[in-house]
């Protein structure tokens, strides 16, 4: 979405594209499946669990952390990752309140 265009949206709408476009990828889906089944930090064990190069996984993890969903801490060398509690529960709560805003009418085409 260009630049200028975005401003046509409130920033709610804009964010939840952000968030969605972040997950709108099969690996970044699996990575996020991999730290809700931890339910800790991940320092690493990404590369094994998914077995795609440390380098696609540290890009994955990238826009998953830009967009907010998940952070990460630094413990010696390594990056720790984990779902970032407050953003997760925000965008549940905005696909919840989009989906339950359909009512099934049976007249539409």
């Amino acid at each position: 979405m260009g630049v200028t265009k975005t401003e046509m949206y409130t920033n709610e709408q804009n964010q939840l594209a952000v968030q969605l476009k972040a997950i709108a990828h099969p690996a970044r889906i699996a990575i996020l499946q991999e730290l809700i089944k931890a339910n800790a930090c991940i320092c690493g064990d990404l590369v094994t669990e998914l077995g795609l190069a440390q380098a696609t996984i540290s890009q994955h993890l990238k826009e998953l952390k830009n967009a907010g969903l998940i952070q990460g801490t630094i413990e010696g060398v390594s990056v720790c990752y984990c779902i970032e509690p407050k953003a997760w529960k925000n965008l549940q709560e905005k696909f919840n309140v989009l989906f339950s805003s359909y009512q099934e009418s049976g007249t539409c085409c």
